[in-house]
């Protein structure tokens, strides 16, 4: 009888649980590439699990209960504690159905704390990891030769020894490696059990020193959390189809204020008038007077500066390039070249600076493009305490007030991917309400009974749990993000297991209200086991260390919790909203009164349709 009793609540719990993943498993990008087979294994554990829940868990339950085995020992006094708990929630709840307009008013006002929990809530993409490694990006100052080109020592490394010396044994090793104007170095720490310092923490403290290696400026910074992001945290896009000179200027202004700030390690632009450049500038009334042509002026110029080769030769089996080419010492300063000579009309050989004058001006080391726009990106390195959708609104908020007309923002890296994948959060998630809405809708026949369920429990447990990121202790990200959906499947139970038997106590003649005590009573203790078992599954989450532990920190407050506060409101609340939703259902004496109507209002109505 209680297999039987438990067939419907246990199938909507089942069929709640699975469809909560499919917008997951089916979204797209990178959100759901990370998590298709979570959501996919997940909703077939849970299928499986309720599959057994109504085949062996019954057989199970009368092979191995044994009548009056829990009236005795610890478990007469876990029974007797838990009567004592019923009573005083019988009682509380019995009073709190008196003062309804009081609990749906307090059901509103958590409710409606929502929005301003998740619209202040700390957004990143993923929680910043431990992975082992600080890694530094060298530029060169003003250009300069970073010393020495392609070797395994130099600056870098000498001044990451120091680090390593100065932190103590949080690191074990370092290296770079360096070309002629940048490079790229490292700093690998030791094993979790060996050291007490994170490497975020790392990163920080060696910025100081780094910072004064001279003739180069190197950017500590760790590797991106998940895949496909770009070089630096922090990869801010103006595009225009103005001149590049006109995005400098902006450029610059954001980056001083972004480093004003106090939010940002490192930042700067990608867009740099800083390459000297010397045109040569053919007179041509003198070319003429000269007798030089232009073109054979312009293609001598070309194969004594240009390096291009013209031919190839042999020796011992190997081919070589021809590269003719003025010596390096020759070409080292724009003024050397009015020492070159070029062809003249009869084969003679005419100095360059007779006809020609130089022009240097200074130009971007190169002209970069976005989406075909002209374009400067601002990239940035943002401290372990600042989330990056806070260092991306700082420089949204300052581009809004001095961008002008024509002028568009974007990103790019690790900040796309947060922009873009941060927006698919509230689809998928309302997605995920609407098949559960109508999953239910259908197993309970009709429309208010799921909305009593939803409405009554999911509100608060988001609330609780978007509390929690509100005050920082995790921020919103991917993994806090499908914790939140997570939550909506699991505190939903809460609600069928009332909803579903004061149905069932009205069917048997109950009123509405005896039925919700009665139902919200004698299901307490299962709700009550259910999330204990939940929250304590889910807490070591909480308290994890070490490697990936952002990650579990993330869907572990969330689901903890979302579920201790939603469950504490749902016993209250879930009752109350069903006194003001629900149908009467009629059972009981109501049936056997009909029964007792209609043969008589058969035998009345036979002879005029036999007649009809």
């Amino acid at each position: 009888d209680a297999a039987r009793e438990l067939v419907g609540p246990i199938i909507s719990m089942t069929i709640t649980l699975a469809a909560v993943y499919a917008p997951v498993g089916i979204q797209g990008g990178l959100t759901g590439a990370l998590f298709r087979e979570f959501a996919f294994t997940l909703a077939g554990a849970v299928t499986v699990s309720g599959i057994v829940a109504l085949t062996l868990s019954p057989m199970m339950g009368s092979r191995l209960l044994k009548a009056g085995a829990s009236e005795r020992g610890f478990a007469g006094w876990v029974n007797r504690r838990f009567e004592s708990v019923r009573r005083a929630y019988t009682h509380t709840l019995t009073g709190t159905l008196r003062y309804r307009p009081v609990v749906l008013t307090l059901w509103a006002i958590i409710a409606v704390l929502i929005v301003p929990f998740y619209m202040f809530s700390q957004r990143e993409l993923a929680p910043a990891e431990d992975q082992g490694v600080v890694f530094g990006v060298i530029n060169s100052r003003n250009r300069a030769p970073v010393n020495p080109p392609w070797m395994p020592t130099g600056a870098y490394t000498a001044a990451s020894v120091m680090v390593i010396e100065m932190i103590g044994p949080t690191s074990s090793r370092a290296a770079s490696m360096a070309a002629r104007s940048g490079g790229f170095g490292g700093m690998v720490t030791k094993p979790w059990s060996e050291r007490k310092k994170t490497a975020q923490q790392l990163l920080v403290e060696s910025t100081g020193p780094l910072s004064k290696i001279a003739g180069i400026r190197v950017i500590p910074l760790t590797p991106s959390p998940l895949p496909g992001g770009g070089d630096f945290p922090v990869d801010f896009v103006i595009a225009t189809p103005a001149e590049p000179q006109q995005l400098v200027g902006f450029a610059q202004q954001l980056v001083g204020d972004a480093m004003k700030s106090g939010m940002f390690i490192y930042a700067d632009s990608d867009l740099k008038f800083d390459q000297p450049q010397t045109e040569v500038v053919f007179d041509r009334d003198k070319i003429r007077s000269q007798g030089v042509d232009m073109s054979q002026a312009g293609q001598d110029l070309s194969t004594l500066l240009g390096g291009n080769y013209v031919n190839r030769f042999s020796i011992q089996g190997r081919s070589y390039k021809v590269i003719p080419q003025v010596k390096r010492v020759e070409r080292l300063t724009p003024d050397q070249l009015s020492q070159i000579y070029v062809t003249g009309s009869k084969n003679d050989m005419v100095p360059l600076s007779t006809f020609a004058s130089l022009k240097t001006s200074t130009q971007p080391r190169g002209l970069k493009k976005f989406q075909q726009l002209n374009s400067v990106r601002i990239q940035g390195v943002v401290p372990p305490n600042v989330p990056l959708d806070k260092a991306l609104r700082l420089l949204e908020d300052d581009a809004a007030k001095i961008l002008p007309q024509g002028f568009t923002i974007d990103y790019a890296g690790e900040s796309r991917q947060l922009r873009v994948e941060g927006s698919k959060f509230l689809g998928t998630f309302l997605l995920s309400g609407i098949l559960i809405y109508l999953v239910l809708a259908a197993q309970f026949e009709s429309f208010r009974d799921p909305f009593i369920i939803l409405v009554g429990s999911v509100p608060l447990a988001l609330s609780g749990a978007l509390m929690f990121s509100f005050l920082g202790f995790t921020t919103l990200n991917i993994y806090s993000q499908v914790g939140l959906i997570t939550l909506v499947g699991l505190v939903s139970k809460n609600g069928i297991l009332i909803v579903e038997f004061a149905n069932h106590l009205q069917e048997t003649g109950l009123n509405k209200l005896d039925a919700v005590i009665g139902a919200a009573t004698t299901r307490l203790r299962p709700i009550l086991m259910t999330t204990a078992a939940t929250v304590i599954g889910h807490f070591p989450l909480v308290l994890a260390k070490g490697p990936g532990a952002g990650a579990r920190n993330s869907i572990g407050i969330m689901l903890v919790s979302g579920m201790i506060i939603g469950t504490l409101f749902t016993l209250f609340v879930v009752p109350s909203i069903y006194m003001l939703v629900a149908r009467t259902h009629r059972g009981g004496e109501a049936d056997a009164e009909l029964e007792s109507i209609l043969p008589e209002a058969t035998e009345n109505e036979l002879p005029r349709y036999v007649a009809g």
